[in-house]
């Protein structure tokens, strides 16, 4: 049954990849492949998990969490930034001298976690209920 609905979408699939953009689309497709890629690294899907479900953040705060160096955390970061996935903002804090970077994830950096990879592992976990459940029977 799978197969037949796949070959069905097929048919209704353009030619050329670049055409399911909307004609009036921000982004590229090479933009879109390319956020695609920089959550496909393990750091960087974690950071931008984080954002997306605590929200913004200070370097600290991540580094913190995660357990990573501050190189390290900001050459992730960078990766993530150039990507579109997460974008930074600088405050000065009141009672506190000095200004404070805070990051946090874009809409693109929220719905390529969300429907893209959480969205696979949601499906993953679908089947296996669906297949253990009807294993039992």
């Amino acid at each position: 049954m799978a197969t037949d609905q796949r070959r069905t979408a097929e048919k209704e699939a353009p030619d050329d990849p670049e055409d399911l953009l909307p004609e009036d689309s921000v982004l590229s497709l090479g933009e879109y492949l390319d956020m695609h890629a920089a959550v496909g690294n393990r750091t960087r899907y974690e950071i931008l998990y984080r954002l997306v479900h605590a929200g913004e953040m200070s370097p600290t705060e991540l580094a913190d969490m995660m357990d990573i160096d501050d190189s390290t955390l900001h050459y992730h970061l960078n990766e993530l930034l150039e990507s579109g996935l997460v974008e930074k903002r600088q405050r000065t804090e009141r009672e506190q001298g000095g200004l404070y970077t805070y990051y946090r994830a874009t809409v693109f950096g929220e719905v390529t976690l969300t429907d893209g990879v959480d969205e696979l592992i949601r499906g993953e976990q679908a089947f296996d209920e669906m297949y253990n459940s009807s294993s039992g029977e």
